[in-house]
C-alpha cells in the first residue's frame, strides 16, 4: 500500500527501529522438509532499494516460492542475478518507479503462465504474474491502492478487482491447486486495521472493496490466515516505524487457496520482525506452509 491523497496522513520518516513487534499470529514456521512447501508474499516496497532486507529474510526462513510485489523498477534492473546467487529462479514483470510483482522458487525458475489480467490488453500497469512452480499454480497479484475516494483512480481500482474476479473464477474452477498471493489493498473488516475510524475515508476501507474480498472469497478461496486465527489480528503493514513499535497496523496482504490446497495447510503466519530491521518495507512477509503434494 502507498500512501496516497485519500490518507489521514503523509508520514514522516522515522530512524529504523531494530526492534521486532510480537504479535500473537506470528506462528512458529515448520521446519524445512521434503514433504512441506513454503509459500510466502512479500511487498518489498522497492526491489533494489529493498535487496538487503529481501536477502536476509530469504536467507533466515528460506521459503519455497514466494511472490512479490511493488518492484518498482523496471525489468532491466530487476536483480536477477543476487537472486539467483542466494539460490532462487525469478522471473518478474516490471515497471519503472511504479508497481512490478515477481515470483521466486527455490532452486528452480518458475514456469511463467500469465503476464497481466485478461480484458484489458492496454493496462499499462504491471500487476499480475502467474506460473507454476512446485506443482501449484501461484499468481503474484498488486491490487490497485485507489486512493483518492472519490477519483479516476479508486475507479480504476474497483476496474481491476472485477477483472481479477473475473479470472479468479475461471482459474478456481479449473482444480488445479492455484495460490493467489499479494497485496490486495483491501481491509476486510474493521478488525483487521488498528483503528477503522481513522481510515474510513481511504480506499481500502470503502464498501465496494470490501464486497469485492467478499466475493473472492464466495467462490470458494480460503482466506488462510484467517481461517487458521479467526481471532488474531495478522497485521502485514505499518504506516511507519512509529506505527509499528505502538502495533498500529493493517492486513493487506493475503494468501488465497483453491479447494485442492485446503487439506494440505499445516500453518500460516507473518515474519512480523522484519518490519523492524534497518531499512525495512513498510509491509512484512505472510506464508503459508502446505504438505507436499502427490
Amino acid at each position: 500500500m502507498s500512501q496516497g491523497p485519500g490518507s489521514p496522513f503523509h508520514p514522516t520518516p522515522i530512524h529504523p527501529l531494530r526492534m521486532c513487534v510480537t504479535q500473537p499470529n506470528a506462528e512458529k514456521r515448520p521446519r524445512a522438509a521434503p514433504s512441506n512447501i513454503i509459500v510466502a508474499t512479500y511487498n518489498v516496497n522497492g526491489v533494489n532499494g529493498r535487496l538487503p532486507r529481501l536477502l536476509e529474510w530469504l536467507r533466515e526462513t528460506s521459503p519455497d516460492v514466494v511472490c512479490l510485489q511493488e518492484l518498482k523498477t523496471d525489468d532491466t534492473k530487476f536483480p536477477a542475478q543476487a537472486i539467483a546467487e542466494a539460490g532462487y529462479g525469478a522471473i518478474w514483470h516490471g515497471q519503472r518507479s511504479h508497481h512490478g510483482v515477481a515470483i521466486l522458487a527455490k532452486d528452480e525458475t518458475p514456469t511463467e503462465l500469465r503476464r497481466g489480467l485478461p480484458g484489458e490488453s492496454a493496462d499499462p500497469q504491471t500487476r499480475y504474474l502467474e506460473a507454476t512452480t512446485k506443482g501449484i499454480v501461484i499468481a503474484s497479484v498488486y491490487l490497485p491502492n485507489g486512493n483518492p475516494v472519490p477519483s479516476p483512480n479508486f475507479e480504476y481500482k474497483l476496474l481491476w478487482f472485477e477483472r481479477l474476479l473475473e479470472y479468479a473464477k475461471r482459474l478456481y474452477e479449473s482444480g488445479r491447486p492455484v495460490v493467489l498471493a499479494g497485496d490486495f489493498n483491501v481491509v476486510p473488516t474493521d478488525f483487521d486495521i488498528y483503528n477503522p475510524g481513522w481510515w474510513r475515508f481511504d480506499a481500502v476501507m470503502q464498501p465496494q472493496s470490501r464486497d469485492a474480498y467478499r466475493r473472492l472469497v464466495a467462490q470458494g478461496w480460503m482466506d488462510v490466515a484467517r481461517e487458521l486465527h479467526p481471532n488474531e489480528r495478522m497485521y502485514t503493514y505499518w504506516t511507519t516505524e512509529h506505527a509499528f513499535r505502538q502495533n498500529k497496523g493493517f492486513r493487506l496482504d493475503f494468501l488465497f487457496l483453491s479447494a485442492s490446497l485446503h487439506a494440505r495447510v499445516i500453518a500460516t503466519g507473518v515474519d512480523t520482525k522484519y518490519r523492524g530491521r534497518e531499512k525495512p518495507s513498510d509491509h512484512t512477509p505472510a506464508w503459508v506452509a502446505l504438505h507436499q503434494g502427490n
